[in-house]
């Protein structure tokens, strides 16, 4: 048996970290739906690789657990990679705290009871986690280890609390990152390792959309004014997760990779700080739904 790189979210960031670390595996591709998912796995298997599909609900623990229990059927689990969520503009606070906060922990939790040793996982975050302002310790705490199951009711997420889109995706993604880095002590008992990766702006086709919409010249300003000017794209993203996955980044788990372009520091040291911009947009990356 061949081992087995679990991608969960066929979008493009996904699709392209499969292409950077799935060669001599079999590739395991899920999407919210199986044509998604199927879509996305015939492109690889153009491409060479060996690749199944497979529709799953990060929201479900059933779904999930199934698509589990099918990557073990096809041989050791060496590698996952968490890049399906809703963005703010795509759903309710609500629906992007159980898709975002209690879908990732729960991939983590169930593929963590089955990463092999010497495996290795990511999970894309964003950057907007980077923004949201401090929290107290036990709120970290609280995010990072309240059983799955209880996590979403959390005083801290309940309506009244998050009632705004945004706050419920930045709270998400500092719950991401909060999450591997206790995951990773788990993971580690196990002799694999877990990181996760806050992209910025990365180009799209959703991107381009977005920034031809609505909140558009929100977003090119952020671009603009950025250190390095530019949005990156879904490879850049896959050399980091190439490189967390990898031999080279053996030493390297618990942590989050912040990739923005400097669009980070700009909001706090920069030109996009709230003192000089009127609107600082979420970021946009592939998210593929739950």
């Amino acid at each position: 048996m061949k081992d087995v790189l679990v991608i969960v979210g066929a979008g493009h960031i996904g699709r392209a970290i499969a292409r950077r670390v799935g060669a001599g595996r079999h590739v395991l591709l899920a999407s919210l739906t199986q044509e998604a998912a199927a879509e996305a796995a015939e492109v690889l298997a153009d491409a060479g690789f060996e690749v199944s599909a497979a529709a799953v609900d990060v929201s479900s623990r059933a779904s999930l657990q199934a698509l589990v229990e099918m990557a073990q059927h096809l041989g050791p689990v060496t590698g996952v990679v968490h890049a399906a969520g809703v963005s703010p503009s795509q759903a309710a606070p609500e629906a992007i705290l159980r898709v975002d906060l209690y879908g990732t922990a729960l991939v983590l939790a169930l593929f963590g009871e089955v990463i092999a040793p010497g495996g290795a996982g990511v999970v894309i975050s964003s950057q907007s986690g980077h923004r949201l302002p401090a929290l107290t310790p036990a709120q970290d705490r609280a995010l990072a280890t309240t059983p799955v199951e209880a996590l979403l009711q959390l005083d801290m997420l309940q309506p009244a609390q998050v009632a705004d889109p945004l706050h419920a995706y930045q709270l998400s993604k500092r719950g991401n990152a909060l999450r591997v880095m206790a995951e990773a002590v788990r993971w580690g008992q196990r002799g694999a390792r877990l990181n996760a990766i806050s992209p910025g702006i990365v180009i799209t086709p959703l991107a381009r959309d977005e920034l031809q919409g609505p909140r558009g010249a929100g977003y090119r300003r952020m671009i603009e004014l950025s250190p390095v000017g530019r949005a990156g794209t879904p490879d850049e993203v896959a050399q980091v997760a190439a490189l967390l996955m990898g031999p080279d980044g053996a030493f390297i788990t618990g942590s989050d990779f912040l990739m923005d372009g400097g669009v980070t520091a700009a909001y706090h040291f920069g030109a996009l700080h709230p003192l000089h911009a009127t609107h600082i947009p979420h970021a946009i990356h592939p998210k593929d739904p739950p």
